[in-house]
Formats: C-alpha cells, sequence, structure tokens
C-alpha cells in the first residue's frame, strides 16, 4: 500500500480523518470535484446534504477505480460546502458514514473542508477532489 496514515503527537486525534498520509508510490492520481450527479447527470439529493455527500463520496470512488485506485490510495481530499456551518457536521458525517458503508471503505486520509458561497450548479451543495498516489 503505497500510503501510509499518520497522526503524530502534539495534533489533536480525530475519528474523522487523519492529520497526515506519507505516499510512497510513483503514480499520482487526481480526480476532479466530484458533485452529486448521477451517471446520467442528474442530481441526486437535491436539496438534502448527507445525501449528496453521499453521492459525491461514491463518484469520487468511481473516478479511483477508473484510475486502478481506491480510497485506500488516497492521500488527500478537500471538500467545498455551500454556506457551512458547524451546524451542518451531523449531515455531511451521516453522508460520509453510509458511502463508506457502500463502498466498504474505512480509511481516513486528510481532509480539508471548505465554506463555499456556490457551486457552478445551484442544486449542487457539496464537491469533493481527491489525489491519490499508486505505486
Amino acid at each position: 500500500m503505497p500510503v501510509t496514515l499518520v497522526n503524530p503527537s502534539g495534533l489533536p486525534r480525530t475519528d474523522a480523518y487523519s492529520q497526515v498520509s506519507v505516499g510512497t508510490g510513483s503514480r499520482l492520481v487526481s480526480v476532479a470535484g466530484q458533485v452529486a450527479w448521477d451517471a446520467e447527470g442528474a442530481t441526486v439529493g437535491e436539496g438534502d446534504l448527507a445525501a449528496q455527500v453521499e453521492q459525491c463520496y461514491v463518484n469520487v470512488g468511481a473516478a479511483l477505480a477508473g484510475a486502478g485506485a481506491g480510497f485506500d490510495d488516497v492521500t488527500r481530499l478537500t471538500v467545498h460546502v455551500v454556506d457551512w456551518t458547524p451546524e451542518k457536521m451531523p449531515a455531511f458525517m451521516a453522508g460520509v458514514t453510509r458511502a463508506a458503508g457502500r463502498l466498504g471503505v474505512t480509511a481516513t486520509p486528510p481532509v480539508t473542508l471548505l465554506g463555499v458561497a456556490a457551486l457552478h450548479i445551484p442544486e449542487h451543495l457539496v464537491e469533493i477532489e481527491a489525489t491519490a498516489i499508486l505505486a
């Protein structure tokens, strides 16, 4: 496995993500921001943050698989959420949990969550991009 997740002492520990990832592979995979579209381009879960987070993670998983990668190869996730407030965390985490169950993954790479004013389509509430490394 080309990615080792680390939680160094002196930094807070969280179950949601690891503080550091160390990649030792030689092929970099960059996944474009994935939104809550199904395979036909229809928005999934309009108005439902948890449903959209779940679909975004499923789409990231499909994109990774298309490159011969999986979530164990991810070194970093960047998440953009429209009108983010801390009160949205339970819905966000519900979507992550459901996606993890569907995908059968437990990896917790470093993640940055950014609040944004809007995404390119008004119905989309979240967009997730990923970076992975392969041996």
